[in-house]
C-alpha cells in the first residue's frame, strides 16, 4: 500500500492534462473577447449597410 501511494504522488500524467485544459481555457477567453470586439464593429456595419439600403429604396 505504501509503494501505491509513493508511486500515485510521483506520477505526473494527470498534470500534463491539467496544463493542456488550462491552455485551451485561456484560448477560449482570448478567442471570446477577440470574437466580442469584432461584433460590435460588425454590427455597426450591417446597421449602416441597412440604414443606406433604406434610404436608397425610400
Amino acid at each position: 500500500m505504501l509503494d501505491f501511494l509513493t508511486n500515485f504522488r510521483s506520477d505526473e500524467n494527470g498534470a500534463t492534462a491539467i496544463e493542456y485544459g488550462l491552455i485551451c481555457a485561456l484560448l477560449v477567453i482570448a478567442m471570446s473577447v477577440g470574437l466580442n470586439g469584432v461584433a460590435s464593429t460588425t454590427i455597426n456595419m450591417w446597421t449602416r449597410v441597412s440604414d443606406s439600403v433604406s434610404a436608397a429604396i425610400k
